[in-house]
């Protein structure tokens, strides 16, 4: 199909109402679609989740979290001891970070508590879901390096278990 034939179909499709047409001559294929009032809405939707992420670097990047979470619970030094003798639990999405059930419940895990793989230690709300975070090892929470109803970043730390 010539070049010129394309342009003159794009215009004619650009002029009309048809908002999709398909073309096949030989091994020539050519689908073209107009964008649809219907789609756009939906697509913010979609784009709504980075939105928390973007404001997450801006409003405390991950070093930031970790600081008011060693002033509360213990000193620098530790943290750095901690951190290189523990293992490191991570959000495996964008979320807001709980450490309760709901808001009147005891957290699921204290520092000092035992754990053990696959236990739920904490929930991170995305898109209005609640996902239980399980611990990948077994151990004491050493650590809690996030605040509750925080928002979190995708492999953020979350845990030091030792």
């Amino acid at each position: 199909m010539d070049l010129k034939v394309i342009e003159n179909l794009l215009e004619l499709i650009a002029k009309s109402e048809v908002n999709e047409v398909s073309i096949e001559e030989g091994d020539f294929k050519i689908k073209v679609k107009k964008k649809a009032d219907v789609e756009q809405p939906s697509m913010p939707v979609q784009y709504q989740m980075p939105a928390p992420a973007l404001q997450q670097p801006a409003g405390g990047q991950q070093p930031a979290p970790q600081q008011p979470a060693a002033g509360k619970k213990e000193g620098g030094d530790e943290e750095e001891s901690d951190e290189t003798s523990g293992e490191v639990v991570k959000s495996p999405i964008v979320g807001t970070f709980y450490r309760s059930p709901s808001p009147d419940d005891d957290p699921f895990v204290k520092v000092g508590d035992q754990v053990e793989e696959g236990q739920t230690i904490c929930i991170v709300e995305a898109m209005k879901i609640m996902n239980e975070i399980e611990s990948d090892y077994s151990g004491e929470i050493k650590k809690i390096l996030v605040d509750d109803a925080e928002p979190v970043e995708y492999d953020q730390p979350l845990f030091i278990i030792g």
